[in-house]
């Protein structure tokens, strides 16, 4: 979050808008990097899970933009360093050569690393808005923070029900194990 570089926290409400257009930057970068994951993935079930995450960030930028209207500041980015170095991080593993099934293991890891940042920085910004009497922005965030916490429990069970262990077996093929 570049909120340690760049903006001047005098109030809370300057302390929340930052978090609130951090992570507005985060999801509308996460709409563009998803269809690259899902173009990745060769497993069925981890690419519709990558698609399907797709829409509901759609809609968790819809939502942050009612968190704007509700605080009543403009709808403006923030560029979310974190974002982009998770998002590099999945460039590359998208760009690695070698296993399918490793590599599809590997795109839940760098998935589950995006959503767990996201489920920090949206509580972060739920709990602000609480203490602030912002009700509506804070339940906005929570059922942003709820669907993300669902979406890494769909991606643990993509991983443990299946992916892991079809990267494990055919790599263990390959090394002779």
């Amino acid at each position: 979050m570049g909120f340690l570089t760049v903006s001047d926290f005098n109030s809370f409400d300057d302390l929340l808008a930052e978090q609130i257009r951090d992570l507005y930057d985060a999801e509308k970068r996460l709409v563009d990097a998803l269809p690259k994951m899902a173009g990745a993935a060769t497993n069925e079930r981890l690419r519709v899970a990558f698609l399907a995450h797709l829409d509901q960030t759609k809609e968790h930028v819809r939502r942050l933009e009612q968190v704007f209207s509700v605080l009543g500041v403009p709808a403006a980015r923030q560029t979310c360093e974190a974002m982009k170095g998770l998002i590099s991080e999945g460039a590359d593993v998208i760009e690695a050569k070698g296993n399918a099934a490793v590599k599809d293991a590997a795109l839940i890891a760098a998935a589950q690393r995006v959503e767990h940042f996201e489920m920090a920085a949206y509580g972060s910004a739920r709990t602000f808005a609480q203490e602030m009497g912002f009700a509506e922005a804070a339940r906005l965030l929570q059922a942003t923070l709820d669907e993300e916490g669902e979406t890494d429990k769909k991606l643990t069970d993509l991983a443990v029900h299946g992916i892991n262990l079809e990267a494990m077996r055919t790599s263990a093929a390959r090394s002779g194990r």
